[in-house]
Order: C-alpha cells, then sequence, then structure tokens
C-alpha cells in the first residue's frame, strides 16, 4: 500500500510513538524532539492509521513475523543491510556509486513515506583502499625513479591492511552517505560499534537508546563495526549474554539481525551480491532458486564459498536471517545490485528469498508449474493428435455432466460480487449458466474435430540437393501464459486450444471467480488425466503478482492478456523479454455509406453497439456519409440508440452543424466499453478510412454500402484486422468464426491477427534430412550444386 500524503505524516507519527513506547521513551522526549502535537493527539491518529492498515499492520505490531509477500507492504520498521559486494567496486578498491545512490533513493523514499528505516553498513575498507593505495603510490613513486626495475609497486594492493583501511574510509564513506541522503532532504547519524558492544549490558542498552532517540526524531541510523579494533570473530553461533543466550556477531549479516530483534523490526532485508538462497551454489548444474524458505528446509540448502569481498557466507545470512525470523521479524535476502530491489520488496514484488515459518508445502511454486507445464507440452506432442481430440472432447463432456458443482462454485462468486456491489455489466461477465456451458462445450468440440492436424503439419517442403530435402512443420509455442478478467468461461477455451496446439498453459484469473476458476480447473485436469498430461495446465495461485510472473523469460514463452484496455496496456508496458500477444483497445468503427441500405444499416448499428457494449468488438465510432446528415436516417439512428439507452456524443464536424445536440466528445480514440459512442460526418470514403487510421485501434471496422466497388476499396485500404462489409462488428469472435474459441484478438502485425485460435499458439521447426552433406562440398569447385526444388506438401 503506498500512502498518501497525509497518512504519511500519519505513519510518521505512529511509528514515532510505537517505537517510544517499545523503548520506554515518553511524551516529554517527543516533545524535546520537537513534535508541535500532544500525545494524546498522536495517540488518535496513530489509532486512526491502525485502522485503515487494518490487521495486516497489527500482526507486525504484536511481533510476529508476517506469512506472505503481499503483506511485507504494511511493514513499518525496515532494517537494510549492505554487504560489502553489494556497494565495492569489482576491484575492491573503491565504492560503486551509482548502485550506492540508488539504493539510498529508495531507502530515502521509504523513509518519506513514513517508514522507519536502519541501515546497517559495510564499505569502509574498501572506500579507505582506494584512498591508501593512491598514498602508497605516491610514496613509492621515488623509489620508482631511483630504481625502474622496483616492483612494489606492482605489490601495492597486499601492503594494505583492513583495519587501516577502515580507519581511513569510514568518515569518507559517512560524508558520502552524508551528501547522498541530503539530495532527499534526509538527516543520518552515524553510529559506529564494536562487536562487544552488543555483549555488555550497559553499552547494549546506551546503543539501542541511541537510535530510539534517532528514529524518534526522524533521522536514519547508518550502523558500521568499527573495523579499525573489532576483535577477531567468534566460533559459536551463539554466545551469553547474563545467561541468555543471543547471536555471535561474525559479520554484518548477524549484527543486522540482532539488531533488527533488538528494535522489534518488521523486515530485515539483506542485500547480497546473489539473487537469494539457492539449493546448491548458484553457479553448479542443477541449483534452483528457493523463493520461500522456512525452517525445515535446512537439508536442502548446499552452501558454497563466501563473497571475496565480505566477511559473511551464503551460510551466516542463513543463520542470520533465521535468528531474526525466529525472532518475529520477516527476512528477504535479495541481491543488492537488482535495480529498485528494496521498493520492489516493501511493494510484495517477488524479488529474493522471503523467510516465514508459515508453512509452505501446500503452495507449489510457480516456477515449478511452469516447469510441469513444459514437460507435460512435450507430452502432449508426442501424443497421436486423435488423443488429444479425446481429451478435449472429455473437457466438453465434463463441462455438462459436472455442471451442478461448476454454477454452484460461481453461485459464490455472484454472491460476492453482488455483496461489493459490482456493476451489473460485470456480473453480466462473470456469471456461468447452463446455456453459457453448453455453448462452451459445442466450441471445444470444433477446436477437438480441428485439432486432427494442427501440430506436425507440413507447411513447406524443398528439395536442397541431392539426398538433401528440407521440411517445415508447425509446433507448439511452449509454455503460454494467460491473464484474464472476471470471464471464467474463457478457462476452459484456452484450455482447449492449448490441448489442441500441444502447449503448456498457465492460467490466471481475477479474484472475483476464484471459485469458478477453480471448479473449471479440476474439470480440466480430469480431462488431461485422460491422457497422462494432468500437469500441463495449471491455475496460477491470486497471490502470485502479475509483475513477478512477468519476469518469467526462462519459463514462459508467450503472454496474452484477455480483460480490459487497462489490464492489457500494463502487461504490455511491464513485459520486457516476453512477447506479449493482444490487444490494448478496441476503438471499432461503423461507416454508413451514402449508398447503404439503411435498414440494414440501422440492424447492423444497433447489434454493434448494444449486443454487448462492455466487449472488444463493439462499435464505439459511427461514421456517416454527411450526404446522409439532412435525410429522416440521421434523426433515426439517433432515436434508435437514445431508446437503447445509449449516451451519444459528437465529432468535432457534426458538432459544428448542431445548435443543439449530443456533448462534444472529448477525444475520438477513445474505447467506452459501454453504452456510449460517438457519432462524427465524413465527406466520403476517403475521409473515412483517414478517419479510422488516424483515430482507431486496428480491431474490427465495418462499412455499410451497396456498391460493391466501394466495399471492395474499403476492405483493401483499411488496415484492420477485421474489416467487415455489411455485417455487425460483433462477428470479429473466434467461435463465430469457426475457429471454436479464441485464446484473444492480437491487432499486433505478426502472424496471428484478429481472433486468434489454435493456428496462432503455433510456430514452425525446420527439419533436414541429409546423407553425409557438408556445407563446404557446395562452394565454389565443389563436388555438389544447390537445387532448391519445390516438393509437393502431403498431410
Amino acid at each position: 500500500m503506498i500512502l498518501g500524503r497525509q497518512h504519511r505524516r500519519l505513519a510518521a507519527m505512529s511509528n514515532c510513538i510505537r517505537i517510544c513506547r517499545c523503548l520506554k521513551i515518553y511524551p516529554s522526549t517527543i516533545r524535546q524532539c520537537g513534535a508541535r502535537r500532544s500525545y494524546s493527539q498522536l495517540s488518535s491518529m496513530q489509532l486512526d492509521l491502525k485502522r485503515a492498515l487494518k490487521s495486516a499492520d497489527s500482526q507486525s505490531v504484536n511481533g510476529s513475523s508476517f506469512s506472505d509477500r503481499s503483506q511485507l507492504k504494511y511493514a513499518r520498521r525496515l532494517v537494510i543491510k549492505l554487504g560489502s559486494a553489494v556497494i565495492t567496486r569489482e576491484d575492491e578498491h573503491g565504492i560503486a556509486l551509482g548502485r550506492l545512490a540508488s539504493i539510498v533513493e529508495q531507502v530515502a523514499e521509504c523513509h518519506q513515506e513514513g517508514r522507519e528505516c536502519i541501515m546497517v553498513t559495510s564499505g569502509a575498507v574498501a572506500f579507505g583502499k582506494q584512498k591508501l593505495t593512491h598514498e602508497l603510490l605516491m610514496s613509492l613513486s621515488m623509489r620508482e625513479t631511483l630504481s625502474p626495475n622496483d616492483h612494489a609497486r606492482k605489490d601495492v594492493r597486499t601492503l594494505l591492511k583492513a583495519r587501516a583501511a577502515a580507519a581511513v574510509g569510514q568518515s569518507g564513506l559517512m560524508s558520502l552517505y552524508d551528501a547522498m541522503f541530503s539530495q532527499y532532504g534526509v538527516k543520518i547519524a552515524q553510529v559506529l560499534v564494536t562487536k562487544p558492544d552488543f555483549y555488555n549490558d550497559e553499552t547494549r542498552k546506551n546503543l539501542f537508546s541511541t537510535l530510539s532517540e534517532l528514529i524518534s526524531m526522524n533521522i536514519v541510523p547508518i550502523i558500521n563495526t568499527n573495523d579499525a579494533v573489532t576483535p577477531p570473530p567468534q566460533d559459536d553461533d551463539l554466545i551469553k549474554s547474563k545467561g541468555k543466550k543471543v547471536i555471535s556477531i561474525k559479520d554484518n549479516d548477524s549484527l543486522a539481525a540482532m539488531l533488527a530483534a533488538e528494535v522489534s523490526a518488521d523486515l530485515l532485508i539483506l542485500m547480497s551480491d546473489v539473487d537469494g538462497i539457492f539449493t546448491r551454489p548458484p553457479k553448479q548444474e542443477g541449483a534452483k532458486m528457493i523463493w520461500t524458505y522456512n525452517s525445515d528446509m535446512t537439508d536442502v540448502i548446499q552452501f558454497g564459498k563466501k563473497s571475496t569481498v565480505g566477511t559473511g557466507g551464503m551460510d551466516s545470512k542463513v543463520q542470520a536471517a533465521t535468528w531474526a525470523l525466529n525472532r518475529g521479524v520477516s527476512v528477504v535476502i535479495c541481491n543488492g545490485m537488482q535495480e529498485k530491489a528494496i521498493k520492489s520488496i516493501v511493494l510484495g514484488r517477488k524479488i529474493g528469498t522471503f523467510f516465514t515459518n508459515a508453512p509452505t508445502a501446500n503452495a507449489t511454486p510457480v516456477e515449478t508449474l511452469a516447469e510441469n507445464a513444459r514437460y507435460g507440452s512435450r507430452i502432449l506432442q508426442k501424443l497421436p493428435a486423435v488423443d488429444r481430440a479425446n481429451a478435449i472432447y472429455a473437457l466438453a463432456e465434463l463441462l455438462i455432466s459436472k455442471q451442478a458443482t461448476i454454477l454452484d462454485a460461481n453461485e459464490k462468486d455472484i454472491a460476492i460480487a453482488t455483496k461489493e456491489g459490482t456493476a451489473a455489466p460485470l456480473i453480466s461477465r462473470l456469471s456461468l449458466t447452463p446455456a453459457k456451458l453448453k455453448s462452451l462445450a459445442i466450441g471445444l468440440k470444433q477446436i477437438a474435430e480441428t485439432s486432427h492436424t494442427n501440430v506436425g503439419k507440413v507447411l513447406k517442403r524443398t528439395k536442397i540437393s541431392e539426398n538433401l530435402d528440407l521440411t517445415q512443420v508447425t509446433v507448439p509455442i511452449g509454455v503460454l501464459l494467460v491473464i484474464f478478467e472476471s470471464r471464467p468461461d474463457c478457462l476452459p477455451q484456452v484450455a482447449a486450444l492449448a490441448l489442441s496446439s500441444a502447449n503448456g498453459l498457465l492460467l490466471k484469473g481475477g479474484k472475483e471467480a476464484s471459485h469458478s476458476n477453480k471448479a473449471l480447473m479440476d474439470v480440466v485436469k480430469e480431462a488431461l488425466a485422460t491422457v497422462g498430461a494432468q500437469d500441463a495446465i495449471s491455475l496460477v495461485s491470486t497471490r502470485e503478482e502479475i509483475s513477478d510472473l512477468l519476469a518469467m523469460e526462462n519459463h514462459i514463452d508467450l503472454i496474452i492478456p484477455r480483460g480490459s484496455s487497462d489490464l492489457v496496456r500494463s502487461i504490455q508496458d511491464q513485459c520486457a523479454h516476453i512477447p506479449v500477444l493482444g490487444h490494448a483497445e478496441g476503438i471499432c468503427h461503423v461507416y454508413v455509406d451514402k449508398d447503404a441500405n439503411l435498414n440494414k444499416a440501422l440492424t447492423i448499428i444497433r447489434d454493434s453497439k448494444c449486443d454487448y457494449p462492455a466487449a472488444c468488438n463493439a462499435m464505439e465510432t459511427l461514421l456517416i456519409h454527411e450526404d446522409l446528415f439532412k435525410e429522416p436516417f440521421f434523426n433515426e439512428v439517433c432515436d434508435m440508440l437514445k431508446k437503447e439507452n445509449v449516451q451519444l456524443f459528437s465529432g468535432p464536424k457534426l458538432s459544428s452543424r448542431l445548435t443543439f445536440g449530443p456533448p462534444r466528445a472529448k477525444s475520438l480514440k477513445h474505447e467506452y466499453g459501454e453504452l456510449a459512442c460517438t457519432i462524427e460526418l465524413v465527406s466520403g470514403m476517403d475521409s473515412a478510412i483517414n478517419h479510422i487510421h488516424t483515430y482507431g485501434s486496428g480491431h474490427t471496422e465495418v462499412i455499410v454500402t451497396e456498391n460493391s466497388e466501394a466495399a471492395a476499396k474499403f476492405q483493401r485500404d483499411v488496415d484492420s484486422a477485421c474489416v467487415f462489409h455489411n455485417v455487425s462488428s460483433r462477428f470479429a469472435d473466434g467461435f463465430r468464426f469457426g475457429l471454436g474459441a479464441e485464446v484473444g484478438i492480437s491487432t499486433a502485425r505478426i502472424h496471428a491477427r484478429g481472433p486468434v485460435g489454435v493456428e496462432g499458439l503455433l510456430t514452425t521447426k525446420w527439419i533436414l534430412k541429409g546423407d553425409g552433406h557438408a556445407a563446404a562440398d557446395f562452394a565454389e569447385g565443389g563436388s555438389r550444386t544447390y537445387v532448391h526444388e519445390h516438393l509437393p506438401v502431403d498431410n
């Protein structure tokens, strides 16, 4: 949750009170810190904020760790540990300024949102080494002059001691932090500690008293160990302090864990140079990322060597994280070199390894689902076409035989939507009926009937040379991710298309249809089981963030969004590495030519706009030839649309002709998605085409005319996915095209355009058969020559 300005102020005050209460700082101290409001007023504001944050915030306040990443947005007190490898240059001499600046910016943003941030930093040694290297080189310059063969210059780095470097670099590092944070108006304070400070009761009390004072004054404490005097690391993982076992401070990981537990932090972020915890060293074959970790998983990890820069390896990070988790602090271990890692984590994104005490056995990681989908795709591809067709027939039959269970689940979703005040058109899209299920079953059977020649279809054969034949055949794309809203009926449609094309499939539905989607997925799994490929299609948990799915380029080959233009546009904007098939807008036009049959025109206009106004193939703009403006037709069409409760808007040309009439449209490039449309006048065919090219989205355009030459010109010149003559725009649909169903509609200028059925989910591969041929044989003077003869295709 991103707080507004007012809530940010409330959050900062609330957090101040919470820290003061936890660390026994009372109203007098608050007033000394410059607070202008009374303690009772702040307490009232705190209560209001807690109500806004609801139960998730209270979970953190009560000292228990978060159970799910989505709750991390409620974390108020953060401890952020920067490992040496994160802020140090690869040559270990100096700070990676760009990376550190990004981290500082993120911490400053979190601070300004009302979160309480404490930083634990490394880097003093690296900063000092940079300075000392320069000084040593200067001091050696005379020796080099006197003895050009002196090799001491090459050994400068080995002369540098870490403690001396830390002593030199600490002040410079803090000056750098101060300069960076000051750009955001954030005040910082250095807290330099030694490890024994944590084991002595007096110094430990003083340390946390200092931290509490700094936080109450809205200052970000930056903590580092005093590496100039620090003693050797302790050998034991736990030591005793006044009879109480505490974690041994071996490195900044354990320091950060101790600190987070002592100040009751909500979240500890350990930033390293790896993406998170892996089952084995990341560079080893078979290493898999562990996205969610709990204490039961200690046996599945093999640790590798620690970083050459830092003092703590991944095993120390896991020990520190587990120790903090057991004391109520949520932990994420992440790659500090990843862009916007801190902000992504607190927004609930799937970054790094999340440590939780919540059981994880019931939730299959989406990466596993994707791997299963790819394996399932290969199983489907090996099957005879008749087996895939029979599985689709089985799915169609199950939709009818399991109708009662499916409709019961759908009623739960409708009841929730009605209770939440969902708009009637959206409830209509959400609802399933016996008639809809029957129609679905018919469409699925059409897909089954046409699936016998989809995969492995020979498209082209070429004789390259004697006994060297090339064949191009159709193959599945691989793993598809279909993200859809509201309409649960698209789930079995897309599943059948994936089955027919032998693709693996991940489905991400909206939470408003969660019960319906689960019931339908159970039916799909039952159908898949008939061919031994039940894992080829899976429903992704609603807790998975879409942004995380869009980053899975190693697992997903094509993304197909089905939903509102906002959803599609958002996915297209976010997805940088996976192709997206779809359309962001459906700005469809109907053009009524001067030679139109006006009765046909009225029928086509009514159906195009009113049959299903929320559909992407519904008419959004009506273009009328200006010669018809003064004819009775113009009033007839306006009256008809008004009777259908369509809200009318006028384009600029129409508006200039009317003294009183519909209000002017704010934009001619607008998808209403409801009972509303724009009416505009055009001077003729070319004007209509130019208007469509200027304001259209390339979806579906219609001409109503009895002039066959005009219709042919319109259908030739209009550059949209679907161009119709004398029919409603609502025919732009996979089922109506005879595709059985559609996975979506594409307006992109790629192989799949318009309603996309099975063929749009296939790609090709080339199969070359030879007999010991070598490319060198075809070079000039070689023994072979190219023929490139086209051969007949038999399927």
